[in-house]
C-alpha cells in the first residue's frame, strides 16, 4: 500500500480496492495494513469493515491458523458493543462462525475438545440470536465426517433440516450430500446429486470447481467418460494455482494419473509448484500432496522415475526424489490428523488413494496429447535404426562408401550413415582409413559439412545452410573434387536465394543466381553423370522459384526449356532420382501456370513411373503434390486419400522423404472441406507436435495457433484453452524467446476463448495486457489497433466504461496510421450500444459519441472504396487499351461501405431506444431499413431486415404508442416474406403485431 489512509472515507476505498484483487499475499497484507490504518481511528465501525476484510483475506488466502484469531477480534466487539453492527455486519459476522469451524478443522494442533467446545459455542450463539441451527448440524457432519465417526446421525442431523438464511449455499451443500454418498461407494447417487452443480445450475466461488474434482473420478467409473474430460478441463482452469484450492488441484493431478494422462500430470503439477509454498492448511496440504503422490507414483511405475519434477522451491527434483519427499510429509500430516481426531480415518482414505488402480489406459483429455517419453529432456538424436535391405556397414571404409554411394542416388538412408561417421569422426581416438576408395579426411569433412547444411536448410535457415555449403565446397576444392565443389556452391546459390524478401526482389536474384549457375555449370569439366543432372536441376528449380513468385506468363518457358534439357540427360545417362525430380518440377510449373489438369496428368504418369521402375521414396512427395492439386480441383475426398497414403508411406522411410507435418497440415484441410473438423484438428495437433520433435518450434507453434482458433470456432472453448495454456508454459515461450508476436497470437486466441468461456475477467485482464504491449508495436500499429478495439469491448461489456473510452481512444489513433474499418467500426458501435443497455439515459450522450466516431470510419471506408475502385477502373482502362485485361482479377467489396452505412443506422436505431429517444431511434431505424432495402427471394440477409423491422415496430408501437403505422408496418412485412418463403423470420413479426392487437 503507497501511502495509509488519512481517513475513514480513503479507508473505505482502500478496502473496496483490495476487495477487487485476487486471493493471495498481496491482497493478505494490504488487508493486514488497512487493519493496522483502521485502529488509528476513533470510530470503530471502520475497524470492523476491514477486520472483516482480513479475516476473508485468510480464509481464502489458505492461512486457517490466522482467520479465527481475527474472527475472536469481531466478536469481542460484538460482545462489547452489539450496536455497532447493523443488520448486514451483524449477517457476516453470525455467517464466520462457520470459516472459524472449517478452519480448526484444518489444524490437527487444535484438539478435538476444542473443535467441540467451538461447536458448542456456535449453537449457543444462534440460539441466543434466534437463528435456526441447521448450519450449526452443517458443521457438525462436517467434523463427523472428517473424523469418520457418526457420520450416518450427524448427516441426517443435518441433511434433514430445513435451510436458514445463514446456510451454506445450495452449491456448497450439494457438494457436501454428494461427497456423503461417495464415501458410502454410492457413485450414481452421488452424481445425482451433483447434478445442479455440474450442469452449471448452481454455483458460488468454489463451485463448481469443487464438485468438480470429486465427481471425475466417479464419472470415470459409471462410464461417463467424455462428461469426464470436459468437466477436468473446466474444473481445472477454476482452481489452479489457488492456495485455498489446493485439494482440488490434487484430485485433478490423481485423475491424470489414472487416465494415462502422466504427462499432463507434470505438466499441471509444474504450473502449481507455488501450491508446495503458499498453502498454510494441513488439511489442503495433505489433499494436494497425495494427489501429487499418486500422480508420481504412477510415473515411476512406468519407468520414468528419473524425470524431472516441478517440487518444493530450492532446489532440483526428480520423480523419484520428490515422490519421497512428498510421502514422508503427507504421512506425518496423516498421522498428525488421525491423532487428534483418534481415529485411523485420514490415513485409511489416504491409502485408499495410492491404492487405486488406473481406470483408463489412455484417455485424450486435451487437444495435445503427450507422453512421458514427450516430457524426457531432449537426448543427443541417435541415427534411426536403416531399413534391413539399407543396413549400415560394420566397417568404417564400407560405412564411408555406403554413405557416398546412397548419397549419389539420393537415398533417404543417406542421414543414418553421416549421422553415424559424425559422431566417430568427433570421437577423439578418430583414426581415419587409408584407403584409396575412401579417400582423404577432407574428403570426408565436406560431406559431412555438406548434410549439415541440407538439414540447416530443411529448417529453413537459408544463411546457415548457404555459408555451409561454401564451406562445403571449399573442402571439395581442397580434396580435388571440383564436381562435388560445383554441386555445393549451386546448392549455396539456391539458399541464399530464399533470404532475398519481397516478390521483386527475390525475382531479381533467382534471376541472377540462375545466369551464375549455368556459368558454373559450363564452367565445370569431367562431371559425373549424377553430378551432372544436380546441377541441371538446380537450374530448373531456381527459375521455378522465379515462376512461384513473379506468376509471370513469360517465366513459363524458360523452366520448361531447363526441365526437357534435365529429362533428355538424366534419361540418356538413366539417373532415375532425377528423372521423378524433374517429372514433379514439371508437374509443378503446369500448377504455377494454372493448368491444374496437366499438372495432374503429368503427375499420374509420374506416379505409375514410380510404382514400376522407382525410386520409392520418392512416391511420399509425388502423392503428397497430386493431393494438392486435387484439392485446387476440389476433389476434397481424392485429395483426403492421397495424402493419407503419402503419410502410410513416408513411414517406412529414414531422412526426409517428405515433411510429415506438412502432410499432416494438408490432412486437416481436405477434412475441412470434407465437414469434418474434429478430425482435422487431430491432424494439426498432431503436426505441430511433429515439428517439435523435429525442432521447428516456430512452425509447430504457428501450427498450435492454427488448431486453438479452429477449436475456438467449433465451439470447443476449454479444450482450446488447455492447449494454448500446454503451449505457453512452454520455457522458451514463457522464457519469451519465441517470437513476440506468435506469442501474442497464441494469448490473443486465449483471451478471446476466456471470453467465450464467460471468464470475463481472466479475459479483459489478458486483452489489457495485449493492449499495452502492442501500443509498443510502431511496425504494426493495425494489430493494435485490432486488440485495442476488443479490449475496449470487454471493458464496456464490465461496466468500466471511462477505460473502455480510453482503449477505444487508442484504437482510433492506430487505426488512422493502419485502417482496420470494420473491425473498428463494429467495436465502436458494439460499445454505444453497451453503454446506453446498461445507463440508459445517463449513458446516451457517450454512446452517441462511439456512434459518432463510427461514423466517420463509415465515411472513411466509403472513400477509400471509392479511390480504390476509381484505381482499377484506370488500371482496366489501360490494360484494355494495350489488350491486356485480365477479367476476374481485380475487384473491390462494394459491401463494406454501405453495409457500414446501415449496421450504423440500426444502432444508433437500438441506442436511442435504449436512452428512450424514441422519435430519433424510430428515424434511424427507418433509415436502416430504405439503406437494406426489401429482401429478395434469394437474399441471405432477410433475417437482417426482418429483425430491423421488429424494432422499428416496438419502437413505433410500444413505445411511441403508434400502433396503427406499427402495425401496417410489420403486416406489409409479414406478407412480403411470407410471399418469398422466408416464412421462419414471420415469426417475431406476427407475435409482435399480435401483442400491440391485445393492447388496443
Amino acid at each position: 500500500m503507497p501511502t495509509a489512509p488519512q481517513n475513514t472515507d480513503e479507508l473505505y476505498q482502500a478496502l473496496q480496492a483490495n476487495d477487487e484483487r485476487p486471493y493471495g499475499r498481496t491482497r493478505t497484507v494490504t488487508a493486514e495494513e488497512l487493519v493496522d490504518a483502521a485502529e488509528q481511528f476513533e470510530e470503530p465501525v471502520p475497524l470492523i469493515h476491514a477486520l472483516l476484510e482480513l479475516q476473508e483475506a485468510y480464509t481464502y488466502g489458505s492461512e486457517p491458523r490466522k482467520s479465527p484469531v481475527v474472527f475472536a477480534r469481531l466478536l469481542n466487539l460484538f460482545d462489547e458493543q452489539p450496536d455497532l453492527f447493523d443488520e448486514r455486519l451483524r449477517y457476516m459476522l453470525f455467517w464466520r462462525f462457520k470459516w472459524v469451524s472449517n478452519a480448526l478443522r484444518q489444524l490437527p494442533e487444535i484438539p478435538l475438545t476444542g473443535l467441540n467446545q467451538w461447536l458448542t459455542e456456535m449453537r449457543e450463539r444462534y440460539e441466543k440470536a434466534g437463528l435456526g441451527l441447521q448450519p450449526y448440524y452443517g458443521e457438525a457432519y462436517q467434523l463427523a465426517a472428517h473424523t469418520g465417526e457418526d457420520t450416518t446421525l450427524a448427516y441426517e442431523l443435518w441433511a434433514a433440516r430445513t435451510r436458514t438464511r445463514f446456510s451454506d449455499c445450495e452449491a456448497c451443500e450439494i457438494c457436501r450430500r454428494a461427497c456423503h454418498h461417495l464415501t458410502a461407494g454410492d457413485d450414481e447417487r452421488a452424481l445425482a446429486v451433483w447434478e445442479p452443480v455440474l450442469a452449471g445450475k448452481e454455483s458460488c466461488q468454489e463451485e463448481p470447481a469443487r464438485s468438480v474434482s470429486y465427481a471425475l473420478l466417479p464419472l470415470l467409473r459409471t462410464g461417463r467418460v467424455e462428461r469426464a474430460r470436459e468437466l477436468h478441463l473446466a474444473g481445472y482452469r477454476g482452481c489452479r494455482r489457488n492456495p485455498s484450492m489446493a485439494g482440488e488441484v490434487g484430485r485433478h493431478l490423481e485423475f491424470c494419473a489414472l487416465t494415462g494422462n502422466e504427462a499432463r500430470g507434470l505438466e499441471l503439477l509444474a504450473e502449481n509448484r507455488n501450491l508446495f509454498d503458499e498453502v498454510d492448511s494441513p488439511l489442503e496440504q495433505l489433499d494436494f500432496l497425495t494427489g501429487v503422490e499418486v500422480l508420481l507414483q504412477r510415473v515411476e511405475s512406468l519407468g520414468h522415475g528419473e524425470l524431472p519434477a516441478a517440487g518444493h522451491p530450492g532446489r532440483t527434483w526428480t520423480v523419484s526424489g520428490l515422490r519421497a519427499e512428498v510421502r514422508t510429509r503427507a504421512d506425518d500430516l496423516a498421522a498428525r490428523f488421525d491423532t487428534r481426531n483418534g481415529t485411523t480415518t485420514v490415513t485409511d482414505r489416504r491409502r485408499a488413494r495410492l491404492d487405486r488402480a488406473p481406470l483408463l489406459d489412455a484417455l485424450e483429455l486435451t487437444l495435445r496429447t503427450r507422453s512421458l517419453d514427450d516430457v524426457a529432456p531432449a537426448a543427443p538424436a541417435a541415427a534411426p535404426a536403416p531399413r534391413a535391405a539399407e543396413a549400415v556397414p560394420e566397417s568404417l571404409s564400407e560405412l564411408i562408401l555406403r554413405a557416398r554411394a546412397l548419397d549419389e542416388k539420393g537415398h533417404p538412408d543417406t542421414r543414418a550413415c553421416w549421422t553415424r561417421l559424425r559422431t566417430l569422426v568427433a570421437a577423439p581416438d578418430y583414426t581415419h582409413p587409408d584407403d584409396p576408395a575412401v579417400g582423404p579426411l577432407v574428403l570426408l569433412r565436406a560431406d559431412l559439412l555438406s548434410d549439415e547444411a541440407s538439414q540447416a536448410g530443411e529448417k529453413d535457415d537459408h544463411a546457415e545452410a548457404a555459408a555451409l555449403h561454401e564451406e562445403a565446397a571449399a573442402l571439395y576444392e581442397d580434396a580435388g573434387e571440383p564436381g562435388h565443389a560445383a554441386v555445393e556452391r549451386g546448392t549455396a546459390l539456391l539458399a541464399e536465394a530464399e533470404r532475398a524478401e519481397g516478390a521483386e526482389a527475390k525475382a531479381a536474384v533467382l534471376t541472377d543466381a540462375h545466369a551464375t549457375m549455368v556459368r558454373l555449370h559450363e564452367s565445370t569439366t569431367g562431371l559425373p553423370p549424377y553430378q551432372e543432372a544436380r546441377l541441371l536441376r538446380l537450374r530448373a528449380t531456381l527459375l521455378g522459384m522465379r515462376l512461384q513468385w513473379t506468376r509471370s506468363e513469360e517465366h513459363i518457358a524458360p523452366v520448361f526449356a531447363e526441365l526437357d534439357l534435365l529429362h533428355t540427360f538424366a534419361t540418356r545417362h538413366d539417373v532415375a532420382g532425377q528423372i521423378s525430380g524433374g517429372l514433379l518440377l514439371r508437374a509443378t510449373t503446369h500448377a504455377l501456370a494454372g493448368d491444374l489438369p496437366a499438372a495432374l496428368a503429368e503427375i499420374d504418369a509420374l506416379l505409375e513411373r514410380l510404382r514400376s521402375q522407382g525410386p520409392d521414396w520418392h512416391l511420399p512427395r509425388t502423392l503428397g503434390l497430386r493431393g494438392r492439386l486435387q484439392l485446387g480441383l476440389q476433389d476434397a475426398q481424392a485429395a483426403y486419400t492421397d495424402f493419407a497414403e503419402a503419410l502410410r508411406l513416408s513411414g517406412q522411410w529414414q531422412g526426409d522423404t517428405i515433411d510429415p507435418s506438412r502432410l499432416l497440415a494438408d490432412l486437416a484441410e481436405a477434412c475441412m472441406h470434407l465437414g469434418r473438423p474434429d478430425e482435422a484438428l487431430r491432424h494439426l495437433t498432431r503436426a505441430a507436435e511433429t515439428d517439435l520433435r523435429r525442432d521447428r518450434r516456430i512452425d509447430a507453434f504457428c501450427t498450435y495457433s492454427n488448431a486453438a482458433r479452429l477449436s475456438l470456432d467449433l465451439g470447443r472453448v476449454e479444450d482450446c484453452i488447455a492447449l494454448l495454456d500446454s503451449v505457453l508454459a512452454e520455457p522458451d515461450v514463457a522464457a519469451g524467446e519465441l517470437d513476440d508476436r506468435l506469442t501474442a497470437q497464441l494469448r490473443l486466441t486465449r483471451a478471446r476463448a476466456l471470453r467465450a468461456g464467460e471468464d470475463l475477467k481472466a479475459a479483459t485482464a489478458e486483452f489489457a495486457a495485449l493492449a499495452a504491449e502492442s501500443a509498443d508495436w510502431d511496425d504494426d500499429p493495425g494489430s493494435h489497433a485490432m486488440i485495442a478495439a476488443e479490449t475496449a469491448v470487454l471493458l464496456g461489456e464490465s461496466g468500466e466504461f471511462d477505460r473502455a473510452r480510453e482503449a477505444a481512444d487508442q484504437a482510433i489513433a492506430a487505426h488512422r496510421l493502419a485502417p482496420r474499418h470494420e473491425q473498428l467500426s463494429n467495436s465502436l458501435r458494439e460499445l454505444a450500444c453497451l453503454q446506453a443497455q446498461q445507463q440508459g439515459p445517463d449513458g446516451l450522450p457517450a454512446a452517441l459519441a462511439y456512434l459518432a466516431d463510427a461514423g466517420r470510419i463509415a465515411d472513411e471506408a466509403r472513400i477509400a472504396d471509392e479511390a480504390g475502385e476509381a484505381r482499377i477502373a484506370d488500371e482496366n482502362r489501360i490494360a484494355d487499351e494495350a489488350g491486356e485485361a485480365e477479367h476476374g482479377t481485380h475487384g473491390v467489396s462494394e459491401t463494406r461501405g454501405p453495409s457500414l452505412d446501415t449496421a450504423l443506422a440500426y444502432e444508433y436505431g437500438r441506442v436511442n431506444a435504449y436512452g428512450r429517444a424514441y422519435e430519433d431511434a424510430l428515424a434511424a431505424l427507418e433509415k436502416a431499413q430504405a439503406l437494406l432495402g426489401e429482401p429478395g427471394p434469394e437474399d441471405d440477409w432477410a433475417g437482417q431486415w426482418a429483425e430491423c423491422v421488429r424494432l422499428t415496430g416496438v419502437v413505433e408501437g410500444l413505445y411511441l404508442k403508434r400502433t396503427a403505422p406499427a402495425l401496417t408496418r410489420l403486416d406489409a412485412a409479414v406478407s412480403h416474406l411470407t410471399a418469398l418463403g422466408h416464412e421462419e423470420e414471420t415469426a417475431p413479426l406476427a407475435s409482435l403485431a399480435a401483442r400491440l392487437r391485445d393492447e388496443e
